[in-house]
């Protein structure tokens, strides 16, 4: 101990700063929308922490043991001072508070101030990325780190920086081994994520935002409704000075051409130019109390492509207007109000013609569809200083998403595949849906900061309204028609060999439907010794999806969320620490459920003989001939069906359990590294489940697979339902041939990881970051989509359909890349010019093959049972049948991902001049990322898919970007 304290003194005489006492770790956390100040000086000094480029000044006084705190504080630059008896300790300390960090400055008298901000620098003065005060994994990328490296300027293509994210299925991305419909998107603490579908989120230009921070595990008890991971991000705002400035951004440069893999898949002719030209400025309209940042950009869309068939070519076109402001009010030093809004409505024409894949010519017009999306958005943030030691953050706002998706043919033409060639739709039309959906966001929260003593109790509250106005139907006739090769068996019925099927599909819903999320929280951040934190929490949460009338279809309340971390600075120096975290945290329902099951939704499919033709004209219907079974409407009548025999009456909630270690520390004052290991498990799912009850009827009910179900059923086989049964969907719930029932297996899913990563900071000359993860993601539930079978809608997947579907079903799943290396760094060869190189390169996805049906029952379901009989033998004791387990096919391979650019950066008298050329994917590869795993149809029992294996999704072709940047 003696020999511990002698080198702390050695080091405060070296810094002239006391590092010998606690370093404050209890004061760590910071909102979603700033960063916190938090130290050590001399008991009961005045500290006053300022901002020159704002006037923003606030002044707290140092506790008896001299720990102070600022919470709250808006990204930017500060000077930091102390007095004491009247009399300053040392020169103003220059500090830099980023988003979501805790920055520690100690400042002892007569010395200089030590600070270890987390991932900042300060001109060449580098700043410890080892945050001895935080219990999270996170990343924080600044605008200008962007601008050094060659990165797509969108918030996607930031997060993928980050260690274990991965762009996934449907547009979206996947964190931890999670599916893309897990995540949740703040800007300035707004939730703009998409809550119909949860996969995309609300976008704004690159030019409009400051600093993003991503949260990969961790996460403290303000954050919750995601299993998978938390994009933060903060817009730029005004300062005393006046600045403006203009981006043009020139996409779509040297790019590569797309692969073809006929039949099935054509991108060979898919171009894209999309050019932005933006202008902003911002500055005071009272100096010190009032500020404002403006933007406008225009969006210039002009691309083409065929679809995955090659039956059809587009030609978009997109003319768009982008706004957004912010404003600050410096009421007073105690008292702050901002407001944002932003505005990303976007409106696109697609001109659909018909198209020649063999010989790559455009031919006749067959529609025009306008599809709109985005919406007008807004917030009000308050932040109250009450006192030294408690402070607040209320905020109030609206995030609005719109999808539309209308067609000039729309209502003379019908959606029509001839499935045996391949997946392009003939005709006319091919508008998969005549959809108008606005969501609306009503958003409230509320977030203290209470200091007391060696305590730090942070609480509040979280709320959300979230509204969807939505009707869909089918083009035409309001049917879609899909012709196809039968196997064994049609709709449950035994057909010859050769069967030519057609399937009409009518999908019609409309509505509004209102979902309620309710938070509360309460977190401890307890010093308990001089270097040890511990973050003791708890979130409580209730979610209510209600359906059209406003009745509440799936409820779930007293959700309790426990979180506990600690970090232990190892030498109370700031510069290693040892950190580990276990939470809960639950997901919401998404409100497509409410659309899809709560609602007067339609969903009827019939089978007919084909009579082998198709109807003259442009818009080719296939003849039908005689109907084989009963209509299937098992997903939906048309009708507001009695819910309680839809829907469990005692669900439970969807939820993982988290578990992360590490350990982190410097390696001289430039360097550092850092290893982690993350298990995380998937506790619940909910899902839709066909039930068969004891009177051999059956029917979908959305329920927890596995687990009991109380539904509202028919108990006296009368036909009528009549009563609550609770069954043990673990052991019941589905007959067989001979009578028997059996049930569902548990949803199934963990992650596990360990984590590297090696860290330069910029020091104005270069910087370097590399990260290895090893993880491996497996069970027989990948989350609320599916990727392996392209179905989207969240929470309505095939993975629960039945029984059959999950035999086989554990192994690897789709978002399982066992290895992931991510290099990225930036080098000034001068003061003016500065290259900069990414390297993404991870192992493929594992692959499946997925047949029909199974050896136990007639149902045809996509399953792991592939049929090897001839198809008329599938159900009968002749059948050969084989089990092909998930993931177990085959591996896809690795994809090698390198960017390269080139900035120039000058200044012309008062302008500054900001020139960028990147290169994405150099080298032009374009592994194949996906393939079709489909080996047998529902309807084709035996008969194998001629598809099967074939390339859907390659590795986006070579592309290059201009930037110039003109800023005053």
């Amino acid at each position: 101990m003696k020999s511990m304290g002698f080198r702390r003194t050695a080091l405060c005489v070296a810094l002239g700063v006391c590092l010998t006492s606690a370093l404050s770790l209890h004061q760590a956390h910071a909102a979603n929308t700033d960063g916190s100040l938090v130290g050590r000086t001399t008991p009961n000094a005045e500290v006053t922490v300022r901002n020159p480029a704002t006037g923003f000044v606030r002044t707290v006084r140092s506790d008896e043991q001299g720990n102070y705190r600022f919470p709250f504080l808006p990204v930017g630059n500060y000077q930091v001072e102390v007095v004491a008896d009247g009399q300053a300790l040392s020169e103003p300390a220059q500090t830099t508070i980023s988003l979501g960090n805790a920055t520690t400055l100690n400042i002892a008298a007569g010395g200089s101030a030590t600070d270890l901000a987390a991932v900042q620098v300060v001109g060449s003065r580098v700043i410890s990325p080892v945050d001895v005060t935080s219990t999270e994994i996170a990343t924080n990328i600044s605008r200008e780190e962007v601008a050094r490296l060659p990165v797509q300027r969108d918030i996607i293509d930031v997060a993928t920086l980050a260690p274990g994210v991965n762009r996934g299925e449907f547009g979206g991305i996947s964190f931890g081994g999670s599916s893309v419909a897990e995540n949740t998107v703040y800007i300035n603490g707004l939730n703009v994520t998409d809550f119909y579908n949860r996969v995309g989120f609300s976008s704004l230009p690159f030019s409009f935002l400051e600093e993003f921070q991503i949260k990969t595990g961790g996460y403290s008890v303000e954050y919750g409704r995601s299993t998978g991971g938390v994009i933060n991000a903060v817009t730029r705002r005004g300062t005393n000075e006046f600045h403006a400035g203009a981006d043009i951004v020139i996409d779509g440069l040297w790019q590569g051409n797309g692969k073809n893999y006929a039949p099935t898949l054509y991108t060979q002719w898919d171009d894209s130019d999309e050019n932005n030209y933006s202008v902003w400025g911002s500055g005071a309209l009272i100096k010190d109390r009032l500020f404002f940042f403006g933007i406008y950009e225009k969006r210039d869309l002009d691309s083409q492509n065929t679809d995955d068939g090659g039956g059809n070519f587009f030609e978009n076109q997109g003319d768009n207007d982008f706004w957004g402001a912010k404003v600050d009010w410096q009421i007073n030093d105690a008292n702050l109000l901002e407001v944002f809004g932003f505005s990303d409505k976007n409106d696109t024409t697609q001109d659909v013609f018909g198209f020649d894949p063999d010989t790559g010519t455009r031919a006749e017009f067959r529609n025009r569809i306008i599809n709109k999306t985005g919406g007008d958005n807004w917030a009000a943030t308050y932040t109250g200083y009450f006192t030294d030691t408690f402070s607040m953050k209320a905020m109030y706002g609206e995030n609005e998403r719109t999808a539309s998706a209308i067609g000039v043919n729309d209502d003379r033409c019908s959606l029509v595949q001839d499935q045996r060639v391949n997946t392009s739709f003939i005709g006319c039309t091919s508008n998969t849906a005549v959809i108008d959906r606005t969501d609306t966001r009503e958003a409230m929260r509320l977030d203290f900061e209470w200091s007391l003593g060696d305590h730090l109790l942070r609480f509040g509250a979280d709320h959300e309204n979230n509204t969807s106005e939505y009707s869909s139907r089918y083009p035409g006739d309001g049917l879609r028609y899909e012709v196809n090769n039968a196997g064994a068996r049609v709709n449950g019925v035994t057909v010859p060999a050769g069967t030519v099927y057609v399937r009409t599909r009518q999908v019609a819903n409309q509505g509004t439907f209102e979902t309620e999320n309710e938070a509360y929280y309460i977190e401890d951040n307890w010093n308990v010794t001089p270097n040890i934190l511990l973050n003791l929490g708890m979130r409580l949460e209730s979610f209510d999806n209600k359906d059209a009338a406003g009745n509440s279809y799936i409820k779930l309340n007293d959700m309790i969320a426990p979180r506990f971390g600690f970090s232990w600075d190892l030498n109370g120096d700031g510069r290693s620490k040892v950190f580990g975290n276990a939470g809960r945290y639950f997901l919401p329902v998404a409100n497509v459920i409410n659309i899809k099951q709560a609602g007067p939704f339609l969903d009827a499919r019939r089978f007919y003989f084909w009579d082998g033709t198709f109807a003259d004209g442009d818009n080719p219907i296939p003849g039908l001939g005689a109907e084989i079974g009963t209509v299937d409407d098992s997903q939906g009548d048309g009708s507001v069906a009695d819910f309680r025999g839809e829907v469990d009456k005692d669900m439970d909630p969807v939820y993982q359990d988290e578990f992360i270690l590490g350990f982190q520390q410097m390696l001289g004052e430039k360097w550092s590294w850092g290893v982690s290991g993350t298990y995380r498990k998937m506790r619940n799912a909910i899902d839709d489940m066909e039930v068969v009850n004891s009177c051999g009827d059956s029917g979908f009910v959305m329920a927890n697979p596995g687990k009991n179900l109380t539904y509202y059923t028919d108990t006296d086989c009368d036909g009528e339902s009549d009563g609550f049964v609770t069954i043990d969907t673990g052991t019941t719930g589905w007959e067989l041939r001979d009578g028997t029932m059996i049930g569902w297996e548990n949803p199934k899913r963990t992650y596990r990881a360990i984590e590297l990563q090696l860290d330069r900071a910029w020091d104005d000359k270069w910087a370097f970051n590399a990260t290895y993860v090893w993880s491996a993601s497996k069970g027989n539930y990948e989350g609320p989509v599916n990727s392996d079978t392209d179905f989207s809608d969240s929470g309505r997947t095939e993975a629960f359909d039945n029984p059959f579907v999950e035999i086989g079903g554990y192994g690897f799943l789709p978002n399982d890349h066992r290895h992931q290396i991510k290099l990225r760094g930036n080098y000034a060869i001068t003061d003016n010019w500065t290259v900069g190189a990414t390297l993404d390169a991870r192992s493929g996805r594992p692959m499946s093959e997925y047949g029909a049906g199974n050896p136990y029952d007639d149902n045809e379901f996509l399953t792991h049972y592939i049929c090897e009989s001839d198809p008329s033998l599938c159900y009968t004791d002749e059948g050969q049948w084989r089990l092909s387990r998930r993931g177990a096919y085959d591996t896809l391979p690795w994809t090698y991902n390198l960017g390269l650019s080139v900035a120039y950066n000058t200044n012309l008298g008062p302008v500054k001049l900001n020139a960028k050329f990147a290169v994405y994917n150099v080298f032009n590869q374009q592994t194949v990322i996906e393939r079709n795993e489909t080996l047998q149809e529902e309807e084709g029992v035996g008969l194998m898919n001629p598809f099967f294996g074939n390339p859907t999704a390659f590795q986006a072709p070579r592309n290059a970007q201009f930037i110039l940047s003109l800023s005053y």
